[in-house]
């Protein structure tokens, strides 16, 4: 019981992050809410609070955005780990690859113009 509590104080400390965030900066939001569950309590949350549909477009921009240079590291870390890398190295790998392609991005972004 505990667990399933510690879990959840977890889980809705990170989306209330996820809310807080994005309220003040949308594309970091999307950054940090680029899971799928996180996205969607998120958005349920910044507009039950705001009622902004401006904001929330640009938090689902955001997102739409950090969700491909986040997609390999779900590759990278299996063929790692097949290859008989620990998890906690593949993992590091992954998000090290993960966090290289958001600057990328974000590097990208800026050169097209676009606002994050």
């Amino acid at each position: 019981m505990l667990y399933l509590v510690l879990k959840a104080g977890l889980s809705g400390v990170i989306i209330a992050l996820v809310s807080e965030i994005s309220r003040r900066n949308p594309g970091f939001g999307g950054l940090v809410a680029s899971l799928p569950l996180v996205s969607i309590l998120g958005m349920i949350w910044i507009w039950s609070e705001s009622r902004d549909p401006v904001r929330l477009a640009d938090h689902a921009a955001g997102t739409l955005v950090f969700v491909l240079p986040s997609l390999p590291m779900f590759a990278l870390m299996p063929w790692l780990l097949r290859r008989g890398v620990g998890f906690w190295p593949a993992l590091g790998a992954g998000c090290a690859l993960t966090v290289g392609l958001y600057l990328l991005t974000l590097w990208g972004a800026s050169r097209l113009g676009l606002r994050l």
